[in-house]
């Protein structure tokens, strides 16, 4: 993903981020299930908050199970 050493936040160039990741649902039956099969990496400027997304290959059917059972 961003090296540490390479990053530049595109807005203020401030040189330090936070990674994380976020989850959400897709349209149709994953919708109404609440799937959360769309997994996406988030890089976040920790000096202006600026996050850029990325979209990230689904994590397979545990996750999707996991979902159901706790909605």
């Amino acid at each position: 993903m961003v090296d540490k050493q390479q990053y530049s936040c595109d807005k203020c160039q401030g040189a330090e981020f936070k990674a994380g990741e976020i989850r959400t649902t897709g349209s149709g039956i994953s919708r109404f299930l609440n799937l959360q099969n769309q997994k996406f990496s988030t890089v976040s400027c920790t000096r202006c908050g600026y996050t850029d997304v990325y979209r990230m290959d689904a994590s397979g059917k545990i996750g999707n199970i996991f979902d159901i059972l706790t909605n």
